[in-house]
């Protein structure tokens, strides 16, 4: 494995990591103000935009600022896939049609990267 391909790999674990940041955020808000349940939601929210804001920082370090914010919109997809998952919220036909294309500009994105970087 190539260093670049470590650094999108560890880009995108990091990616899926900040897209908990909406599962946690929405049990926060099911639950009572300031009860144990709530403080321990948003304690992870605020420990997961912090690992998320040393790793971005690390990530930015080693690719394109560009490159980097392409591939963030992979969140929308990991959203998808948590709220399926944790909330049983259905995959409708037209969610599925706004993944694609997100998917399909990041790959189209990072394509046209390498082919101007001359690889």
């Amino acid at each position: 494995m190539t260093k670049k391909s470590r650094v999108f790999l560890g880009l995108h674990i990091f990616l899926i990591l900040y897209s908990m940041n909406g599962v946690f955020s929405k049990l926060a808000a099911k639950e009572s103000f300031l009860s144990a349940r709530f403080c321990a939601f948003y304690g992870g929210i605020v420990l997961i935009l912090g690992i998320y804001a040393v790793a971005w920082q690390q990530i930015i370090k080693r690719i394109p600022l560009t490159t980097a914010f392409a591939n963030k919109a992979v969140t929308v997809v990991w959203g998808l896939v948590w709220g399926a998952l944790v909330f049983r919220e259905p995959i409708t036909p037209g969610k599925i049609i706004g993944v694609l294309l997100i998917v399909a500009g990041v790959v189209l994105f990072s394509s046209e990267e390498r082919e101007e970087a001359g690889g």
